[in-house]
Formats: structure tokens, C-alpha cells, sequence
């Protein structure tokens, strides 16, 4: 990092034009790849060097003191959809989230012998890192709440996708009850929001949440994040959080 700051710092009067105008090339290179062809290695080249220039370079301090250790304060479990990036969507700098993404963010109840992947994740984080807030972030138009509603009609066959969506079967099963003339768009984000609520019951059979939620280092975090409308809605209990009822519109947002 050294070797960066000595160059940027030649000449103080003529370094802020120079970072200027690599700040301006690397801007138009990036938005020039998005608009070609798609070559991956030039878009991860020119990806990384925005984050270099914007992010790294100019908080050198605070990319140290993260690199000696990580203290995040949330664990959040998101989607795998390209379009849902709680890194984007929450502004978030790296250091401040431990992740957790799947397909439509689900997360299954305790159980040692299955799903091990997402067990060490929570036990990790809750007793190693110490997290204080465990989110859990649905979203409109999820394709796995799509296969979930889906089944067991469609006599397509895949090798892992819906054993792992049948997680969210209670959810689809409570909306069905108490919405049976629900179709389409209203039964799916329905269910999208269900899950959200059946994932954090599921996050109540870990003994390190229950233990952490019995002691008050712990608070359990629901949201709903819709891309079409550009809103981001709360989806449990908690009575602090005063920015979301019940919805906070993103556009509107500082």
C-alpha cells in the first residue's frame, strides 16, 4: 500500500489532476465494457480497478485496521439473484456484514446430520465473530419461491434445487390456508414474505440464537426487498426500527 501512496504523492499540485483523470478513464473503460460485448476477464480487471481507486486508495487506514481483523455487526442472509446485493442495496462497506446467500434466502432448522453449510455459518458467526443482528432479506420475483409454489406439479426434475426449496414448504403451505383464493403475482410475493417470517422461526432452533436472543446480544431482522418498485419493507416484530413502517421507499431515500 506504501508503494501506492509514495507515487500518488510526487508532486502535491499536479497528484488530484492526475487521479482525476485516472478516476475519469477507468469510469468510462468500466461503463464502456457494460455497453459491449461481454468479456469477463476485462470486466473483473476494470471492476476491481473502480474499487481500487474509489474505495481502497483512498481509505488506506480503514483497509488496514480490516485486514488485521473483522468485528461485522450484522449476518445477513440474502438470495443468490444477481439483482439483490445487500452490499448495493444497503450501502454496505466490506468489514460491516458477514453473508450468507442461497437460493431464496432460506434458512433451514437445526439440524447436525443436514445442511452443515448454513449451520457453521450461523454458529460462526454468532460465537466467533460476535455478530448482534441477524437479517434475513427477501425479494420480489424470486425464481426459487417460483419453484417452491411450483411444486409438485411441474415434472421438472433437478438434482439439489428442490429439496432445498421444500424449506420453505410451511410458508407456502400457512399462505395457501389463509389466502386460498390467492393466484400469480399476489400468491408468490405472499410467499416470499412468508418465507422471510419461517426462515427467522427456523433461526430459533439454533441454541447460539436462542442463547444470544435469551441474553440480549442478539436481535432477529426481517426484510422484504422489492426491485420493482424500489422499496425496502420490514417483515417482523421489532418495534425500534422507526425507518421502516412499514415501508421505506428507496427512491425517496437519502
Amino acid at each position: 500500500m506504501s508503494k501506492y501512496l509514495n507515487e500518488e504523492s510526487i508532486t502535491p499540485e499536479k497528484t488530484p489532476r492526475k487521479e482525476e483523470e485516472v478516476e475519469d478513464t477507468v469510469q468510462t473503460n468500466l461503463e464502456t465494457e457494460l455497453l459491449s460485448a461481454f468479456d469477463p476477464i476485462k470486466r473483473m480487471n476494470h471492476g476491481f480497478k473502480h474499487f481500487k481507486i474509489h474505495e481502497f486508495n483512498k481509505h488506506p487506514d480503514y483497509y488496514r485496521k480490516l485486514a488485521e481483523k473483522q468485528e461485522p455487526k450484522f449476518l445477513i442472509f440474502a438470495c443468490s439473484d444477481s439483482r439483490v446485493s445487500p452490499t448495493n442495496i444497503l450501502n454496505l462497506r466490506p468489514g460491516e456484514a458477514f453473508m450468507a446467500r442461497n437460493i431464496a434466502n432460506l434458512v433451514p432448522e437445526f439440524n447436525k446430520l443436514k445442511q452443515a453449510g448454513v449451520g457453521a455459518i450461523i454458529e460462526y458467526a454468532i460465537l466467533a465473530l460476535k455478530v448482534e443482528v441477524i437479517v434475513v432479506i427477501g425479494h420480489s420475483r424470486c425464481g426459487g419461491i417460483a419453484r417452491l409454489i411450483s411444486l409438485p406439479d411441474d415434472e421438472t426434475s433437478y438434482d439439489f434445487i428442490d429439496d432445498w426449496v421444500s424449506i420453505g414448504e410451511p410458508a407456502k403451505a400457512k399462505v395457501i390456508a389463509e389466502h386460498p383464493g390467492a393466484s400469480g403475482e399476489e400468491l408468490q410475493t405472499l410467499v416470499e414474505k412468508e418465507s422471510v417470517r419461517n426462515s427467522l422461526r427456523n433461526l430459533l432452533s439454533y441454541p447460539y440464537v436462542e442463547s444470544g436472543i435469551a441474553n440480549n446480544t442478539l436481535k432477529l431482522l426481517g426484510r422484504y426487498y422489492d426491485f420493482v418498485r424500489g422499496k425496502f419493507q420490514k417483515l417482523d416484530d421489532d418495534d425500534d426500527d422507526d425507518d421502516n413502517k412499514p415501508t421505506t421507499n428507496i427512491q425517496e431515500s437519502d
